[in-house]
């Protein structure tokens, strides 16, 4: 499959590591410039077990990483968000660069498309991320479909790398039981031996 994720923090990182080692094409997408850069030559700065390793295996062959958002979005069939949200100083969500994320999914998607939020986000706000994109694409006079869903990430700091070639759980979030499929193919590498993916 060719995933785009969106946000090379410690969720972004392991995602998109983990999924290029059992052969998909992932590019990783980041604003940070300097830091895509030290990517694009193994260097990471997140501690996480075997990190390392994957990224080193499978950079330039099956993991890229890039600072052009058009390209990461038109090349994908898949978009994980996984940027920050970090809290507010009244303890809510701070939703800013999950939107920003999505206004430029929304300006630039090409070709229907599933995007899944996997950054930690306050419930009802997947069907505000769909509108958003909805909106952008309306703004520019184009008729293009797409799905959203979420799947929460539950990697342990230090352990990411193990909780996810290894999970107990996968838990998903849809509004069309046909978008089932793609998740149970996505994650059935990791899935062998018994069936850990939940819908909901």
């Amino acid at each position: 499959m060719n995933i785009a994720i969106i946000g090379t923090g410690n969720v972004g990182l392991i995602t998109g590591a983990c999924l290029a080692q059992v052969g998909n094409h992932v590019i990783c997408y980041d604003i940070d410039l300097k830091k895509i850069d030290s990517l694009k030559e193994g260097k990471i700065d997140i501690y996480d077990s075997g990190l390392d390793k994957l990224v080193l295996q499978n950079l330039d062959s099956n993991l890229f990483f890039s600072n052009n958002i058009k390209k990461t979005v038109e090349s994908s069939d898949i978009i994980f968000l996984t940027v920050g949200t970090p809290m507010n100083s009244d303890g809510s969500t701070n939703m800013d660069y999950i939107y920003a994320a999505a206004n430029d999914i929304g300006t630039y998607i090409d070709s229907k498309k599933l995007i899944i939020t996997k950054s930690t986000i306050p419930v009802g706000e997947t069907h505000k991320i769909k509108d958003m994109i909805d909106l952008k694409i309306k703004d520019r006079n184009k008729n293009i479909s797409f799905d959203v869903a979420n799947n929460p990430e539950f990697l342990k700091e230090g352990k990411g790398v193990d909780v996810f070639m290894s999970p107990d759980r996968i838990i998903v979030g849809v509004d069309d039981k046909s978008l089932e499929k793609i998740f149970t193919d996505l994650y059935r590498p990791f899935s062998v031996n018994h069936e850990k993916l939940i819908f909901m």
